[in-house]
C-alpha cells in the first residue's frame, strides 16, 4: 500500500517537472520569433511593437478574361502575319514559275518556227533542183509550136480549148500570120483595130491577158492565150467559135 502511494506521488512531482520545461520552451521561442521580427538597425526594447499585425489577402473568384483575349488575338494576329508571308512567298513562286513556262513555250514557239523555215527552205531547194534537173520543154518557133505552147499555159490556168478549135479559128482569122491587122471592119474606124493570129482588140486582149506571156498583142502565144481565155468566158470555149467573134 505504502508503495502505491510513493507511485504517485513521484508522478506528479514529474508533471510539474515538464510543465515548467514547456513553459520555458515556450517563451524562449516566442522570444525567438519577437527577435527576428525586429529590423536589424532598431532597438530591442520595440520587439512587441514592430511586430505588425496580420494583413488580410484578398482574393477574386471571377474569370480572368483579359489577358487570355490579348494572348489570343496576337497569337491570330501572328498567324495572319505567317500566312500572309507564306501567301506572298507563294505568288511570288508561282510568277517566277509562269515566266519560267511562258520563256520555255516561247523557246520551244521559235525552235519549231525555225524548224519550219528550215524545211521550208529545204523544199524550196529540192523543188529548185528538181525545176534544173528536169529537161524543158521546148517548142518550134511555127503555128504548130505557139498552139502547143498555148494548151500547156491553159492547161495551167484551167482555160479549156483544143488544138483543132484553136488551129481552126487562126486559119480562119488570120491564116497564121502573128502580125496579121484588120484595118477595115468595125473596130478599125472606131481606131481599135484587131490584131494577131486570133485577131483580139487590144482592150480584149488586155482584159484577158494571161499571166506568164508575154503583154504584146503581136506575141503568137500570148494572143491564143488571151483569146481563147475570152472565147471561155463568152462561148464556154474556143471549140465553140466558127465565125467573127
Amino acid at each position: 500500500m505504502p508503495k502505491h502511494i510513493l507511485t504517485r506521488g513521484h508522478s506528479r512531482a514529474l508533471t510539474r517537472h515538464h510543465r515548467i520545461a514547456a513553459a520555458g520552451v515556450a517563451a524562449l521561442g516566442a522570444a525567438a520569433i519577437g527577435f527576428s521580427a525586429i529590423p536589424s538597425n532598431a532597438s530591442t526594447t520595440t520587439t512587441s511593437e514592430a511586430v505588425a499585425p496580420t494583413a488580410n489577402v484578398a482574393y477574386s473568384t471571377e474569370r480572368i478574361t483579359d489577358v487570355h483575349a490579348d494572348v489570343t488575338d496576337q497569337l491570330a494576329g501572328a498567324s495572319l502575319k505567317v500566312e500572309r508571308i507564306a501567301a506572298k512567298k507563294q505568288a511570288a513562286a508561282e510568277a517566277v514559275a509562269e515566266k519560267k513556262a511562258a520563256a520555255a513555250a516561247e523557246a520551244e514557239a521559235e525552235a519549231e518556227r525555225a524548224r519550219q523555215a528550215e524545211e521550208s527552205a529545204g523544199r524550196a531547194a529540192e523543188r529548185a533542183e528538181v525545176k534544173r534537173a528536169a529537161p524543158q520543154k521546148s517548142y518550134s518557133d511555127t503555128l504548130d509550136g505557139w498552139i502547143r505552147e498555148s494548151l500547156d499555159i491553159m492547161k495551167k490556168h484551167g482555160i479549156p480549148g483544143s488544138y483543132e478549135g484553136i488551129h481552126r479559128n487562126v486559119m480562119r482569122e488570120s491564116s497564121g500570120n502573128p502580125k496579121a491587122i484588120n484595118l477595115w471592119d468595125i473596130n478599125a474606124r472606131n481606131g481599135i483595130p484587131s490584131k494577131g493570129l486570133l485577131q483580139v482588140i487590144p482592150p480584149t486582149f488586155d482584159a484577158y491577158h494571161v499571166p506568164g506571156t508575154p503583154k504584146d498583142i503581136y506575141d503568137p502565144v500570148a494572143n491564143i492565150t488571151a483569146a481563147c481565155n475570152y472565147a471561155a468566158d463568152k462561148y464556154g470555149t474556143m471549140d465553140n467559135v466558127d465565125s467573127a467573134y
